[in-house]
């Protein structure tokens, strides 16, 4: 028997695979190498475009607990611990979802036995080996060793993935060794905390304000009091060796000391756990010398890792690797895949993942200390005034600037880019049009005044909705099932040379050679 899809690693990446793929009902098994969800506290939160994206699977209400759809940040961000004044934009392109990730990969467990996934705890890839028709995966599990055949193996196997070794796929990029990030859950004197803002006031130093990380020319500080859990106290430091021994409360108390000048009275952690208490020294950027190998594919932090620059770079763009992959993947298995459709998979994420390491690059180099660099932020503040400035770093940080080239000639300005969020008035009542795309399919989205595109086109492969919207929108947009926008119209008929664009679309990306009717 062969499985459709073997998934090596059961984190939040590739739970989030398993799930795409039993939408698009095919059959994957996911690998987990350890016995249960690990307690270790990892990323608090996710930042921009992935936050967007999970509202399109419908699963923000369940990470953040209400039913209110995600609203973005209006007011302020950092970008290398400079503020972003984001009541400069008219539209705010900073989603943010504080929640842990051990939450999320249970809420993405739930989905994805609810959707059927066999879930393997305890089980590991070991090796692998693959011909025309698929891949042979070692699998060493409690009970002994075994093997599995797949069509596709997908390596979401971490930074050390054992899928990318296996695959002989290089890693290239860069290892920094100076630099030294101290974490714990510590409490801090009550009456510091400003109960408006969130701020630690701390004294002979001044106001800190939440979650955005501070910098001064000896390092940096964050204070982040995540709802339910102590306040993680983290700073960042150059050139300071950590000693052989285990990390302590007093040694993040000596790090704050050496950075903000003043000492900062932190007592342990009350509560249940687990409490974070760890020492990071150094860091990787790298990138995947390919993301595919064959029938072997890379998503997450096994295709690429970024030294920490905040905001949770790798489960961000991991999670919208799964979304990416998913859907032409299980075109291919399916049959029904147009030529050259899992062949898009690389180049646009690739893409993605170059403008991360840009990111990463640049706020690193903003947050180094020396005076020179104190220098740079000073003139760099300067620029942030411009609401341009603030706009391209705001969607440079949170992934809203990735752009896939998707062809198409003159295309609309919407081509390529994620859905926009519209609300929108249906036949069978109000609806918002992330409500329409949980199903993970095509959807023709026809705004046109007399509907004409729903009467002349359709197949069972691509839904159609006919809607108005609520707010100026373009009247026609076709989107891929990871929510990319395939085209568009800004035309209340389009006219025959674009529902020839819109026809051309439909052949490229979903194999729809006869959409027209008669």
């Amino acid at each position: 028997m062969i499985t459709d899809v073997v998934i090596a690693g059961g984190g939040p990446n590739g739970l989030m695979l398993a799930c795409e793929l039993s939408l698009a009902g095919v059959r994957p098994l996911v690998l987990e190498r350890l016995p249960r969800p690990s307690e270790e506290p990892k990323a608090n939160g996710l930042l921009g475009q992935v936050v967007r994206m999970l509202d399109h699977r419908g699963l923000c209400e369940p990470l953040s607990g209400s039913a209110e759809p995600p609203r973005p940040n209006s007011a302020y961000f950092m970008f290398g611990a400079l503020g972003l004044d984001l009541s400069l934009l008219e539209h705010s392109p900073v989603h943010t979802l504080p929640v842990p990730q051990r939450r999320i990969e249970q809420v993405l467990e739930e989905r994805a036995i609810e959707l059927g996934v066999e879930i393997r705890r305890g089980h590991e890839l070991t090796g692998l080996a693959q011909d025309e028709d698929a891949v042979t995966a070692d699998v060493a599990g409690p009970d002994g060793t075994y093997q599995v055949r797949a069509r596709y193996l997908v390596g979401a196997d971490g930074a050390h993935s054992a899928t990318r070794k296996l695959a002989g796929i290089a890693f290239p990029g860069v290892t920094y060794d100076r630099m030294t990030v101290r974490s714990a859950h510590a409490t801090v004197p009550a009456d510091w905390v400003d109960p408006a803002t969130g701020a630690l006031h701390v004294p002979g130093y001044g106001a800190v304000a939440p979650f955005m990380p501070h910098r001064t020319e000896r390092g940096g500080f964050s204070y982040a009091p995540m709802p339910g859990h102590p306040p993680l106290v983290s700073t960042t430091e150059w050139d300071q060796p950590a000693t052989a021994a285990a990390m302590s409360l007093e040694e993040l108390r000596a790090s704050v000391r050496r950075v903000l000048g003043v000492e900062v009275p932190l007592g342990p952690p009350g509560g249940p756990g687990p409490h974070a208490l760890r020492r990071l020294t150094g860091g990787n950027t790298r990138v995947a010398e390919r993301f595919a190998d064959g029938r072997v594919f890379l998503i997450g932090d096994a295709a690429h890792v970024y030294a920490a620059t905040g905001g949770g770079p790798g489960l961000n763009l991991g999670l919208q690797d799964a979304v990416n992959l998913g859907w032409k993947l299980a075109a291919e298995i399916r049959g029904s895949a147009p030529p050259g459709l899992l062949d898009t998979y690389e180049p646009e994420r690739r893409a993605a993942a170059r403008r991360m390491v840009l990111n990463a690059q640049a706020q690193a180099a903003l947050i180094a200390p020396g005076s020179d660099v104190t220098g740079l932020r000073e003139v760099f503040a300067e620029l942030l005034r411009d609401p341009g400035a603030v706009r391209r770093l705001a969607e440079l940080t949170t992934g809203a600037d990735v752009r896939y080239d998707l062809g198409g000639g003159e295309a609309h300005p919407l081509t390529g880019r994620f859905a926009p969020d519209l609300d929108l008035r249906t036949p069978a009542g109000p609806v918002r049009l992330a409500e329409l795309t949980r199903t993970a399919r095509p959807l023709l989205l026809d705004l046109t005044d007399d509907a004409s595109l729903s009467r002349a086109l359709g197949h069972d492969q691509v839904d159609i909705v006919t809607a108005r919207a609520e707010a100026p929108a373009p009247t026609a947009l076709l989107l891929r099932p990871d929510c990319y926008v395939a085209w568009a119209s800004a035309s209340p008929r389009p006219g025959p040379a674009e529902v020839e664009a819109l026809r051309a679309a439909l052949r490229r990306w979903f194999g729809v050679s006869e959409p027209a009717r008669t």
